[in-house]
């Protein structure tokens, strides 16, 4: 590939503080693309943004008024948006509560990316042909969705499934943007992006211990290697072939939930997030 494969394309990377979204946002930006980056670190993510020559976005996503801040200064930057990397996300422990009064893997990893997928979507169809990637993980395998008790409310939640639920609605959610927004030209996809070495696990003490252990260096793949298919299927733009479909890394159609393809769950889950963010 030449450095000028992305070159006339705009970006917005999200999670782009450190790991997989700092990797990816500085490979697309060598290669020619305008690269805008959001994390919640602003100490962080200042020098990622030095780096692809834009200006910091700061946004914390267990905040659902940043999103909509963030939202709204994206669209004022940006004519229209070639491709959104909605990475931001982790485990938490679901006994907290995020600022807007939700289960923090449930709002970190779904419902603050689909808010601002939402609200970006006048910049996306801009594009004439845009592609949303959410990062997912092989940890949806674990989530099952409850549509009537989304926040836990009624039920015991343990950690490692709850994120595995939030990974499971990114799938859910890749494929309602693939039903519902054709006429647009968005085009989405979900990708495993694979265990990768990072800052993930930050709020979790679990996770968090594996990754701060020795054993980290045997259950995790490098930082480059894990933005690898991120950059990749940036690379191939709004391709229908890839419309709706999940990622295992390089590998399509890779193992997913049973309720992966649960229609009145992609349905149920959407009229749900719509209510819960307070979309029309």
């Amino acid at each position: 590939m030449t450095e000028q494969t992305m070159a006339g394309r705009t970006v917005l990377v999200t999670g782009a503080s450190d790991g997989i979204g700092a990797e990816a946002a500085r490979v697309l930006a060598a290669q020619g693309a305008t690269v805008h980056v959001t994390g919640r670190s602003a100490d962080k993510l200042r020098p990622v943004a030095e780096a692809v020559g834009t200006e910091p976005l700061v946004a914390d996503f267990s905040r659902l008024d940043d999103v909509r801040h963030l939202a709204k200064l994206v669209a004022e930057r940006v004519g229209s948006l070639d491709l959104l990397l909605n990475n931001a996300g982790g485990t938490f422990s679901p006994a907290q509560r995020t600022h807007d009064g939700h289960e923090p893997n449930l709002q970190v990893n779904h419902l603050a990316p689909f808010l601002l997928t939402h609200l970006l979507r006048p910049s996306l169809a801009a594009a004439g042909g845009s592609l949303v990637v959410n990062t997912s993980s092989i940890a949806n395998l674990l989530g099952r969705v409850v549509l009537d008790d989304l926040d836990y409310e009624r039920r015991r939640a343990i950690e490692f499934p709850a994120y595995g639920t939030g990974k499971l609605m990114n799938i859910l959610f890749t494929r309602g943007i693939t039903q519902r927004w054709a006429d647009d030209a968005i085009r989405s996809v979900a990708v495993h992006p694979g265990p990768v070495g990072s800052s993930f696990g930050r709020d979790s003490w679990l996770v968090g211990l594996l990754y701060r252990s020795p054993l980290k260096r045997f259950a995790t793949i490098t930082v480059a290697d894990g933005a690898a298919p991120l950059v990749a299927l940036a690379h191939r733009g709004p391709d229908p072939e890839i419309d709706g479909r999940y990622f295992s890394r390089f590998k399509i159609d890779g193992r997913e939930n049973r309720q992966a393809h649960d229609q009145d769950l992609i349905d149920g889950l959407w009229e749900r997030s719509e209510a819960l963010v307070g979309l029309p």
